[in-house]
């Protein structure tokens, strides 16, 4: 069986897929390599038919675990680290013999959230994976667990929300997160009477309260990250699938148009590359909350944000840094680069034009942060 728009999704030139642990390993929770050799198969099938894929591939801790026989994961960080770094090449190795089989060859790109938070180093990306794909190879991505510390907000969370940003990165139309649960369900996933959701037209509360993420195991990311991923990339324009990651050549089938998994669709049309860095990339460096005003004259109106509308600004941050906008609930509605460091918009915060004049003695800009550096993160317009 076909979905007439799942046809039309699956036309996709460049495709993200991302592997769960939980697709990649086997319940004693070692690497599968039959399992990645079966998905290769598929990966093969998608290239010979000219489609582009860029992976992005948990497993690294668990190919770590299998290769130095340890009895589970550590719990402590750098011991955790350690057996990423050695299970990164186990796994990367896994991949590029199934792949060579093929006439392929696999490409390891390790990145923290850091390499994507500066513009250059995002370009840089960028530019890497485009190459790699023109050189048809398949670009094996991971986030570098060695050195990805949250405190040093490094770090992704998990690899859901890497292959948001990668699917933002490089524009790809289609996204398919592959995972042990098959869909997003209306009810439990463990009850006999709970249906998979096939279609998300909006990923608006309803729809994240279905989340069920359960606790153990060895992979990181749940169905609340997946939302998240989700959310990233349809704001972005782009259209997203869940699906069972050991469905029976679930890929081939999905390129094919068949109804698996849940397909979240697309929110409006795509935004401009730079757009998708401010508002779905770089991690906040400050908040700031503003007045009911000023939220809608920036979500609804697609206005500049004034210093008169700004209520507070928290953090320390400076000039050309990324803030994100809250209403007075404390919800964001947007993300944009400012104009002033955290210190003057202290000084200057709910007052008008004449007034900053007075206390800064100047008056650089006019916006706090300009219109064409703001990005609506829900609803309205950007």
């Amino acid at each position: 069986m076909t979905d007439l728009l799942r046809q039309e999704i699956a036309t996709a030139g460049t495709i993200v897929v991302k592997m769960g642990t939980r697709v990649l390993t086997g319940p004693d929770g070692r690497l599968d390599h039959e399992q990645i050799a079966r998905l290769t198969e598929q990966l093969n099938r998608l290239m010979t038919a000219g489609r582009k894929v860029v992976l992005v591939s948990s497993g690294a801790v668990g190919a770590g675990i299998g290769r130095l026989g340890l009895a589970g994961r550590p719990n402590d960080l750098a011991q955790l680290q350690a057996v990423a770094a050695v299970g990164q090449s186990v796994l990367v190795e896994a991949y590029e013999r199934s792949l060579e089989t093929h006439g392929y060859h696999a490409a390891q790109v390790l990145l923290t959230a850091e390499d994507l938070d500066h513009r250059t180093r995002y370009l840089n990306a960028r530019n890497t994976l485009l190459a790699l794909l023109e050189l048809s190879t398949v670009p094996i991505i991971n986030e570098n667990d060695t050195v990805a510390v949250d405190e040093l907000q490094t770090t992704f969370g998990d690899n859901d929300r890497l292959a948001a940003i990668v699917t933002n990165l490089i524009q790809a139309p289609l996204l398919v997160l592959l995972s042990d649960v098959e869909g997003l369900y209306d009810g439990d996933p463990n009850s006999p009477d709970s249906k998979i959701i096939p279609l998300v037209k909006r990923l608006d509360q309803s729809i994240l309260d279905l989340a069920r993420d359960r606790a153990g195991g060895m992979g990181t990311g749940g169905m609340t990250s997946k939302l998240e991923a989700a959310r990233l990339v349809t704001a972005g324009g782009e259209n997203v699938i869940i699906a069972g990651g050991h469905v029976p050549n679930v890929l081939t089938r999905i390129i094919d148009g068949e109804p698996l998994g849940t397909l979240f669709l697309a929110q409006g049309q795509a935004i401009a590359a730079r757009k998708r860095w401010i508002g779905l990339t770089v991690q906040p460096r400050g908040r700031l909350v503003v007045d009911s005003g000023a939220q809608r004259a920036v979500e609804q109106g697609g206005r500049s944000l004034l210093p008169i509308g700004v209520v507070t600004a928290e953090g320390e941050f400076g000039k050309g840094d990324i803030l994100s906008v809250h209403d007075a609930d404390g919800n964001e509605f947007a993300r944009g680069l400012t104009n002033y460091s955290a210190e003057t918009i202290r000084r200057i915060k709910g007052l008008r034009t004449d007034q900053i004049v007075q206390v800064l003695g100047k008056f650089p800009y006019d916006e706090v942060i300009h219109r064409d550096n703001i990005v609506v993160t829900r609803g309205g317009e950007s």
